[in-house]
């Protein structure tokens, strides 16, 4: 991070403690609008690349539908 950057903002300490909540929330969102301009970490990578090798192409698991209607039986039996 540049040092140019006052930590905290002006005036972020004078906010309440839900509205410093806003204030982070709606800086995440302005940044997360961005994906394509948020550099990923080579480690991110890595772990990645590493968990995708564990599990190659195999397509394991259930649609919500299937979860769903297994978890509804077995609460109707409890």
């Amino acid at each position: 991070m540049s040092s140019e950057v006052p930590l905290p903002p002006p005036g972020f300490d004078g906010l309440s403690s839900a509205e410093q909540i806003e204030y982070v929330q709606a800086l995440w969102d302005r940044i997360a609008s961005r994906p394509n301009q948020v550099d990923i970490p080579d480690w991110h990578l890595e772990i990645l690349e590493e968990r995708l090798a564990r599990y190659g192409d195999a397509v394991e698991g259930r649609t919500w539908e299937e979860f769903e209607n297994e978890l509804l039986e077995e609460l109707k039996k409890s």
